[in-house]
């Protein structure tokens, strides 16, 4: 088989000069500065760094992108895996509120050589050079690599099982879990996606702002591409969201189908951020896709979705909910291309005992998205004790398999064998049911807090908060996420046994939250010893404190 990233090569041969990926700058000039890649340019350029990568390092080991957003991040991938090395996408140390992760995450991989720009350089060394971090043995500014090189470098064919990057997506800052992606991985679930959306090879734009380090940014934006020679046109997160409307400028300004993906809450964003006058301008009638997928989907944001760009043109089917994770490279399910999107309201009573049962809308029930059917992959709904099968209409956890599947997370034994099995099948942690042969997600067996597009594991928050006060009960402080109007909100709930008054402790963990986290906590409950629950075998139970605060029978401070 050709692999995916092999493919670049066959597009560099066929259609040299047709534009592969456009990076629009907003650094400096609010209307953006294009820059652009032919099909020619990027085999080039990454079979030059890739030359420059095999001096200094051996197939197999870590390569670390530590690169800003930009083109010169994709020849840092793509050259990557043309050198056979396994990539790591990370990010520059400059990101804020992200410095502990990626010092775990660069640790964990111990990769061989970091591949930056000339511009990131002073805060790559800066923090290659701050202790803690086991030095590598090549730094290389992708963007000083001549294409002079380009001649050495001796192409070899690529193992379709030969691991092609980590995708550190997973597990709590303390221990990442970095997920191997197979060449053969990446190139199914690529594949899977251009079926499932039905897009036209050689008539399709893939639009995003998406870091490239997130897995849904990397496929959306490196990777799917590769499949047919289409254009990728992509600006960054910042210029995004700042002003949410370039997004779908780039949409607009394109003469092909767009395909562009996104979490729920940008569609929230664009919705009720975006000007009149900059609505007018939008003419939204070649935005085939618009995925919706990397947190809760919430049925009052695809609905106002649709109705706030349908003048702009934008088809009703275009918001398209999507289920996917970093451990099935990314995508596992989609509904139908041209349907509307599904909504199902159930009861709230019924489905929190592990059963979806249609009701009216009333506040005893609850609205679910459905995230359609899987493509070229299996779903089973299974249930997490006694892991048998259930029938439709069941709720249980989602296992699913294919060739998309990844086998194990790097270096990660137990985590491994307790998600992957060593059986192709992965336990997904995630909550669904399948309902009128659709898959709905209802919640998550891991905690995982999703806020705005990010995971935050709620051990990591909750280490943050220990230490913010004096005051604050060792391990009797627990974090989760409610449903809040528009997104998810953030909870805390501590028990306190210090003398500071009430709010100076509120103060202090929001601020200590905000700063490590990058997070708003929008509610911080104290409470009275015995407030937060715990196992029998005395670990922390968030869901029973969640239900407590949901309820209000949490005991008060006094």
């Amino acid at each position: 088989m050709i692999t995916l990233v092999e493919r670049a090569a066959v597009w560099a041969r066929s259609t040299p000069d047709q534009a592969a990926y456009t990076y629009v700058d907003h650094t400096h000039e609010p209307d953006g500065i294009r820059h652009t890649l032919t099909w020619a340019q990027v085999d080039t350029r990454t079979r030059a760094l890739a030359a420059r990568i095999r001096r200094h390092t051996d197939p197999g080991e870590r390569v670390a992108v530590l690169a800003p957003q930009g083109l010169d991040y994709i020849t840092a991938f793509l050259g990557a895996c043309y050198a056979q090395v396994i990539a790591v996408p990370l990010f520059t140390p400059d990101l804020p509120a992200h410095g502990e992760r990626l010092l775990h995450s660069f640790n964990d991989s111990a990769p061989a050589a970091v591949l930056t720009t000339s511009a990131a350089l002073p805060h790559v060394e800066a923090f290659l050079g701050g202790g803690g971090v086991a030095e590598p043995a090549d730094l290389i500014c992708v963007d000083e690599v001549g294409d002079v090189l380009a001649a050495q470098f001796q192409a070899e064919p690529i193992r379709p099982h030969d691991p092609a990057y980590l995708q550190y997506a997973s597990g709590p800052t303390s221990s990442p879990a970095g997920v191997v992606i197979s060449h053969a991985n990446l190139t199914a679930n690529a594949d899977q996606i251009w079926t499932a959306f039905e897009a036209r090879p050689g008539d399709t734009a893939l639009v995003s702002w998406l870091p490239l380090f997130h897995d849904m940014g990397l496929m959306l934006t490196v990777l799917a591409p590769l499949t047919h020679g289409d254009l990728a046109l992509f600006t960054d997160p910042v210029a995004f969201l700042m002003r949410p409307a370039r997004w779908l400028e780039l949409a607009a300004s394109c003469e092909r189908d767009v395909y562009t993906a996104g979490p729920n809450f940008a569609y929230d964003y664009c919705a009720k951020h975006i000007t009149e006058d900059e609505k007018r301008a939008l003419d939204l009638s070649r935005l085939r896709v618009c995925m919706n997928g990397a947190e809760p989907i919430r049925p009052a944001t695809v609905r106002l979705f649709a109705e706030t760009f349908a003048a702009c043109g934008l088809r009703p089917e275009a918001p398209t909910p999507v289920y996917g994770l970093a451990e099935a490279v990314v995508f596992v399910a989609t509904a139908p291309t041209g349907d509307l999107a599904v909504t199902t309201v159930s009861d709230a009573e019924a489905l929190g005992l592990g059963r979806a049962v249609k009701a009216e809308a009333t506040a005893r029930s609850v609205e679910l998205v459905a995230c359609g059917r899987p493509e070229g992959q299996r779903i089973t709904i299974v249930d997490p004790e006694t892991g048998l099968a259930l029938d439709p209409g069941h709720v249980g956890e989602i296992h699913v398999s294919g060739p998309n599947v990844a086998a194990a997370y790097w270096r990660a034994p137990q985590r491994s064998e307790d998600t992957f099995g060593g059986d192709g099948l992965l336990r997904t942690g995630d909550l669904g049911v399948m309902y009128d042969d659709q898959l709905y997600i209802t919640g998550r067996l891991k905690d995982l807090v999703i806020l705005d597009g990010r995971n935050h594991y709620p051990q990591d928050i909750e280490a943050t908060v220990h230490t913010a006060h004096p005051g604050v009960r060792p391990g009797r402080a627990v974090a989760f996420s409610v449903p809040g109007t528009e997104t998810e909100l953030l909870v805390i709930v501590i028990e306190y046994a210090g003398d500071d008054g009430p709010e100076t402790v509120v103060r202090e963990v929001r601020s200590a939250v905000k700063a490590r986290h990058d997070l708003r906590a929008d509610d911080i409950v104290l409470t009275a010893p015995g407030g937060v629950s715990r196992t029998s075998s005395g670990k922390l139970a968030r869901r029973a404190t969640r239900h407590d605060y949901l309820t209000g029978a949490l005991p008060p401070y006094a």
